[in-house]
């Protein structure tokens, strides 16, 4: 990693929400490829923190970010702290982190998926359905997959993040209310 760059600790918040590619152009801009197909944390952050490829924990380096766009199928992005293309070559594979506290406030009825993972998921009646283990963005729709535990054993379970079968997000309480039953 540059030694020029300032170590930081990962804060308790952080979300990975890309990696740097590679070096673009011979000014010190660079390649990142967003984890998101909306990136907006991307642009909204003017300070990113990096973790160097094949470290762990905490340990990070902050990255002062004065321009950000989009470029093709990734992100270009300019930094005072990497002065050429040199600089830029230094940082291919490092991962990029966002505090979640400096993401753009969901509009109404949106939300971060990284907001979801970890749901408890309920029926109208009452019935636990599971917990939220990830999303798939499968085309025209997004699928919530719950895991839950059924007669000591593991399911899985789909449901269809949509308004026709979410009932209610309730993000505090950390619970999602649906029309689905669990044999579906």
């Amino acid at each position: 990693m540059l030694p020029s760059l300032e170590a930081a600790e990962l804060p308790a918040d952080a979300i990975e929400v890309g990696r740097i590619a590679d070096a673009w152009g011979i000014k010190g801009w660079f390649k990142v490829l967003p984890h998101s197909a909306e990136p907006e944390a991307l642009f909204s952050s003017k300070r990113w923190l990096l973790q160097p490829p094949g470290s762990a924990g905490g340990r990070a380096f902050r990255l002062a970010i004065r321009e950000a766009k989009e470029h093709s199928d990734c992100i270009v992005a300019s930094s005072e702290d990497v002065p050429d293309r040199n600089a830029a070559e230094a940082l291919r594979g490092a991962r990029v982190f966002v505090p979640r506290s400096s993401f753009p406030t969901a509009g109404d009825d949106e939300y971060y998926w990284v907001d979801l993972i970890g749901l408890a998921v309920v029926n109208r009646e009452g019935v636990a359905l599971g917990n939220v283990r990830e999303l798939l963005a499968s085309g025209p729709q997004t699928t919530l997959v719950l895991d839950a535990i059924e007669d000591g054993k593991p399911v899985e379970r789909m449901v269809p993040f949509v308004a026709v079968f979410v009932d209610k997000v309730d993000l505090a309480g950390r619970l999602i209310t649906v029309d689905w039953q669990p044999d579906y």
